[in-house]
């Protein structure tokens, strides 16, 4: 949209021109509305192609099938109050043109993943209320690395089955310790029973990514340990009987870390050697596909099979499996998965990461993953497919990063780079974990955080929640014109007709943005949410505020986020808002 400078003259006008099959429509608007406390705002001349008529791109390869779920979306207008005028001189400009298409938005890039330790948490009606009202889509079970050791069928008495020894070795020491295996069946209070995952994705609407057992390939004591374990997630397909699509093979399996990355010679049968390499790894990923493809094919399913892959360039002082792993697994695989997955944890490894270090992870990192990945293919001549990143979150500790109001930035910051990245699936990780002093992934309080209540949503929780409910099925192209690097956005449109955009400032001053849209038939109001810190524990608050509202508890935020009212001002014109430091804006216009 071009505007044009108005002087303040009050009026409204429309201007029909020629254009064979177009129009355009002028609008004169004055300098109201509101945002900042909220201010936001109108004014000034917009010349606007009002023609709306997006063109779908074809399906992103590295989305695929993860778009055959794709539904259609329809905003829902919160109750509002009226927001203030804005009245500071803009510093940045933002024009949103809803006709250019970047992509179709998959459902399964706002997963989550659940664990095996977080308890039968169905039998908890604030946390399934609260999943339900964060509607993930697809939640990632077992849990993580402890997918290999898990039997999906054994329970406390049963167990594991004979061929899988009592000790497993550390990776890098090679020290035998016991294997401490994890099972579906088993229904104590402190655990999650696979029964229970499976209501839980019912009580939550959400479908599942299941990670089966490739670590029994390796450390299985049988004469086909490889068979025997591909038998074991075949089995659990059939028990699954078409509830789930999408299956991983093993959880990081490059890494030292990994149950199965080294094994015991002594009890191996089938001549592997003792530390996992890739090509090992895509040799065995083709007996899983085949044996699992087999059983859902006689329950009637279809399922999607995925091979783990290291998502960025190896640094000089990784083990060797970690540099030769994605051509070894090229190599000996081939196409016979149908996607890849990777895990990235942004920030560097246990370290004391300051906001801005952590906030730029956000788009750098996305970005460079998903280039990383399909330059690997194209170099390997393996046909693209669709990537699923099915762990993500920071792993910044020593000040309480990860549970504060700045990881849930980095939320959102990160979920729209994944969308424009066009990542097919993601499943940040997770919902309940464990304190350990702030260094909490978990998205939820399980009980021991100080001053909260169990269940409570952390920070993250409300930048996650509001995303959703304000971007759209599609992801549209904007141009940000910007006076420094603070500012991102991501725009979006609805299919029921609305058009909005999520603005992230990731830097310590505020900003004051205008905003454009073309080919947008605009309406009479938008609606908007700003998401800002408290003054706890800085600059790493546990609080988050949502238009002013805070929590009622030390740290979370505010429990009425469902039926807190939005800003809402008039549309008339170019929108003008104020965007606080470190913040998030999610801002939907109206339709005519």
């Amino acid at each position: 949209m071009k505007t044009i400078t108005n002087a303040g003259i009050l009026l409204a006008a429309v201007l029909l021109v020629n254009t064979g099959c177009k129009k355009s429509t002028v609008t004169t608007g004055n300098n109201n509305g509101g945002n900042t406390g909220g201010t936001g705002g109108g004014g000034g001349v917009a010349i606007t192609d009002s023609i709306y008529n997006p063109v779908d791109p074809a399906v992103a390869a590295s989305i695929g099938f993860f778009l055959n779920d794709w539904k259609t979306k329809t905003f829902a207008a919160p109750g509002v109050v009226a927001g203030t005028a804005a009245t500071a001189a803009a510093t940045d400009s933002l024009k949103i043109n809803v006709n250019n298409v970047i992509t179709k938005v998959p459902v399964s890039v706002y997963g989550n993943n659940a664990n095996t330790w977080m308890g039968q948490v169905v039998t908890q009606p604030s946390l399934v209320s609260y999943l339900q009202d964060l509607s993930p889509n697809i939640i990632r079970a077992p849990a993580g690395s402890v997918s290999d050791i898990y039997f999906w069928n054994g329970t406390s008495t049963a167990q594991a089955p004979a061929d899988a020894p009592a000790n497993l070795l550390d990776g890098n020491t090679g020290a035998g310790s016991a294997a401490g295996y994890w099972y579906g069946g088993n229904t104590a209070s402190w655990t999650l029973s696979l029964n229970n995952y499976y209501n839980l994705l019912s009580q939550t609407n959400s479908k599942g990514i299941i990670t089966v057992n490739y670590g029994y390939a390796r450390y299985g004591t049988s004469a086909n340990p490889v068979a025997a374990a591909a038998h074991l997630a075949a089995d659990w397909v059939r028990y699954d009987n078409g509830r789930t699509k999408f299956w991983e093979i093993g959880n990081e399996t490059y890494g030292s870390w990994e149950a199965g990355y080294r094994i015991d010679v002594s009890q191996n049968k089938d001549g592997q050697p003792d530390i996992i390499t890739g090509a090992l790894y895509g040799k065995h990923v083709k007996v899983f596909a085949d044996s699992m493809r087999a059983a859902a094919q006689q329950v009637g399913a279809t399922i999607y099979i995925g091979a783990t892959l290291y998502q960025e360039t190896p640094a000089s002082w990784e083990a060797a499996t970690v540099k030769t792993w994605n051509d070894g697994v090229f190599a000996q695989a081939g196409n016979a998965p149908d996607f890849y997955i990777v895990h990235n944890y942004y920030t560097p490894y246990q370290t004391n990461s300051p906001v801005t270090e952590i906030l730029n992870t956000a788009t750098s990192v996305t970005a460079n993953m998903i280039s990383y990945v399909q330059a690997q293919q194209t170099a390997a001549g393996i046909t693209q497919k669709p990537i699923a990143l099915t762990e993500w979150n920071i792993q910044a500790t020593g000040a309480k990063q990860n549970v504060s109001y700045i990881a849930g930035i980095h939320a959102a910051k990160t979920l729209g780079a994944i969308i424009k990245n066009k990542f097919g699936e993601a499943s940040r990780w997770d919902l309940a974990n464990g304190w350990s002093n702030g260094d909490d992934h978990g998205l939820f309080n399980s009980g021991d955080e100080p001053g909260a209540t169990q269940w409570n949503p952390r920070p993250a929780f409300y930048y996650l929640y509001y995303f959703q409910q304000f971007f759209g099925d599609r992801m549209v192209v904007d141009t940000l014109k910007a006076s420094n690097s603070d500012l991102t956005t991501y725009s979006s449109t609805f299919s029921s007709g609305q058009a909005g955009t999520v603005i992230v400032n990731s830097g310590t001053s505020a900003h004051t943005l205008t905003i454009d849209f073309q080919h947008f038939p605009a309406g009479s109001k938008y609606y908007w949410y700003t998401l800002t810190g408290g003054t706890d524990n800085p600059p790493f608050s546990g609080q988050v505020y949502v238009n002013g509202t805070g929590p009622s508890t030390a740290t979370g935020g505010p429990l009425t986020y469902a039926s807190l009212k939005g800003y809402s001002a008039a549309l008339t014109g170019t929108i003008k808002i104020s965007v606080p430091a470190l913040s998030v804006i999610y801002l939907v216009a109206e339709k005519k």
